[in-house]
């Protein structure tokens, strides 16, 4: 089994020489990695739902330099606030996938953190059960998930954006962990606690991480070996660790670009009473929108039967649905 999974490394396209010996050395692992970037891209689809830019990636491949030759999409050809966020997304999803597969026992690489398991607190509980081990998680996403940018030679500004990317995605991981604790005692007393880390959901992660992406910050096109915010009088201010950055300004995504990978809005769903993003004011870009009424059977004015059956009418409604032009 080992044997097969080390020949499937040998047939992933595009991974640099580190991920190769990364993905040889710890097949299992790799797994998870998979399983975490489509998390990751399943998260970035569900906050961007309502958006503009609804987390479109066809064409995309996620941890390595491969691009699609059919197509050169929007993400890879920009630095923008879009291509930011699907670096740190996907990344932290690989870290949170890992995380999680070690805590369930599922790798042989590693198991649940019990280092600090007895240990008191000033607050005056232990650390008790087994807390998810995110150390190795974060370690082992950056191992993989950062090769093929460190595997560059001379690093370009946008090596130095998606290496800083990755990286709060990690973080975002491990700003999120929460603590669990149990109580013991008498009836409940709580006289001893016990405490742990747990993993955060990945949904809450993903709101965390929209909201960077919502501040994310342009940085300098001339930056060579740090980043720097753009604009002589925000220069001065350093650019933090958790903060998402990207180089060009996004386009509108309002109208269609096959070559870049743009779909468009035409034909997406809007609401017409929302002041949000799905609003059909702004999701259709000033185009209008159209209006269907469409026919809907429902069940209706259910009632419970003695004994012991619920017996429902079927009632029609008319629904009117908007699209935009």
């Amino acid at each position: 089994m080992a044997s097969e999974q080390v020949s499937l490394c040998s047939t992933v396209p595009g991974l640099v020489q580190q991920q190769q010996r990364v993905c040889n050395a710890h097949p299992a692992v790799i797994r998870a990695v998979s399983d975490g970037a489509r998390r990751g891209i399943e998260e970035c689809q569900n906050q961007f739902r309502h958006d503009r830019w609804n987390c479109t990636v066809e064409g995309v491949r996620i941890f390595n330099p491969v691009k699609c030759n059919a197509i050169k999409t929007f993400l890879f050809v920009a630095g923008s606030r879009e291509t930011a966020f699907i670096y740190a997304i996907t990344s932290a999803g690989a870290t949170h996938a890992v995380t999680q597969a070690c805590s369930a026992g599922n790798l042989t690489d590693c198991s649940c953190d019990a280092s600090r398991q007895g240990q008191s607190t000033a607050e005056g509980w232990k650390w008790g059960g087994c807390s998810d081990n995110v150390r190795y998680g974060m370690m082992f996403a950056r191992q993989f998930v950062d090769a093929p940018e460190r595997a560059e030679r001379k690093r370009s500004l946008r090596t130095l954006m998606n290496l800083h990317n990755n990286n709060v995605g990690r973080l975002a991981i491990e700003r999120q962990m929460e603590l669990k604790c149990r109580c013991h005692g008498v009836s409940g007393s709580c006289e001893l606690k016990t405490c742990w880390n747990k993993l955060p959901s990945f949904e809450q992660v993903g709101r965390f991480l929209k909201m960077k992406y919502d501040s994310s910050i342009q940085v300098s096109p001339k930056a060579k070996r740090r980043l720097r915010r753009r604009g002589k009088v925000k220069r001065k201010v350093p650019v933090q660790k958790e903060d998402l950055v990207h180089i060009h300004r996004s386009p509108n995504f309002c109208v269609e670009d096959p070559k870049r990978g743009i779909l468009g809005t035409s034909g997406r769903r809007c609401n017409r009473t929302t002041s949000g993003p799905q609003a059909c004011n702004l999701l259709c870009c000033g185009r209008g929108y159209n209006t269907q009424v469409i026919r809907k059977l429902e069940r209706c004015q259910c009632k419970f039967h003695w004994c012991c059956y619920v017996k429902c009418k079927t009632c029609e409604t008319m629904e009117e649905i908007y699209t935009c032009k």
